[in-house]
């Protein structure tokens, strides 16, 4: 997948919260610290999100996405 941000951070998930509409995805960056993103569960469920998924934490602007290879 090519994105055209450059922000693109490495990780694995390490939680799903998952709530009515959306849930919190926590992600442990390969660098050390933790990301939190918040996304639909619909997008939790098209990306085959769980723990231990490697993920990419893509950062463009002020929203931040989850992607997957």
């Amino acid at each position: 997948m090519k994105l055209s941000a450059r922000n693109q951070i490495p990780g694995k998930v390490k939680a799903v919260n998952e709530g009515v509409v959306t849930a919190e995805v926590v992600i442990a960056l390969d660098g050390g610290g933790e990301l939190i993103a918040v996304i639909t569960k619909k997008s939790v469920e098209n990306l085959g999100l769980a723990v231990g998924k490697k993920v990419y934490a893509v950062v463009k602007s002020t929203e931040v996405m989850v992607a997957t290879d």
